[in-house]
């Protein structure tokens, strides 16, 4: 249960109201930022330019977003990623894996990509060895883009647990969002 109201959309400032109004999937994360009406258009776009236009593969996204989902308790951020985890090719395995403690049996990119999470959630800095290894695997581009991957689903989990965001399964048109070419890496 939440432990502070979700506001009405209609009584929200005119900006978050009409960018809430446009939203194609209305989840209950998203009626909560409008608690918090001047961040909430910038946390969207932000999200929006995570999931949609970054450079770094679909499913390695994923995989970090899912990572930090268990290392932060997020149930509701992993209720929702595991479905576009799986729109965008995460496997039955993979998910599996992602859960363990010390993952294994993980391809070496989604391997590096639960490491260098790991670390990033609980260090702060990627240890140098961990991140000479994504230098030899990913462009600068995709290692900035994965640390802001981190940073935006970390922020999002301590969001979503400490206000005790209400978990909605996830909708289908969430996933088919990722599958249906709205939602692309270009």
């Amino acid at each position: 249960m939440a432990r502070i109201p979700y506001p009405d959309p209609q009584e929200a400032p005119e900006k978050a109201r009409a960018m809430f109004e446009k939203l194609p999937v209305k989840l209950n994360v998203m009626r909560m930022m409008l608690q918090a009406p001047t961040c909430m258009p910038d946390l969207l776009r932000l999200g929006a330019s995570v999931l949609g236009r970054q450079r770094l593969d679909a499913r390695l996204r994923e995989i970090a977003i899912l990572r930090v989902a268990v290392l932060s308790r997020a149930d509701y951020e992993w209720t929702q990623h595991e479905a576009i985890g799986r729109a965008v090719g995460v496997t039955d395995d993979e998910i599996a894996a992602i859960r363990e403690e010390a993952p294994g049996g993980l391809d070496d990119a989604a391997g590096l990509v639960v490491r260098f999470t790991d670390e990033c959630v609980r260090q702060v800095r990627v240890s140098d060895p961990i991140f000479a290894e994504a230098l030899g695997r990913f462009s600068s581009q995709e290692i900035a883009e994965l640390v802001i991957t981190i940073g935006y689903y970390m922020l999002i989990a301590r969001f979503l647990e400490t206000l005790g965001v209400d978990l909605e399964p996830a909708p289908p048109e969430l996933a088919e969002s990722f599958t249906s070419g709205r939602r692309s890496n270009a």
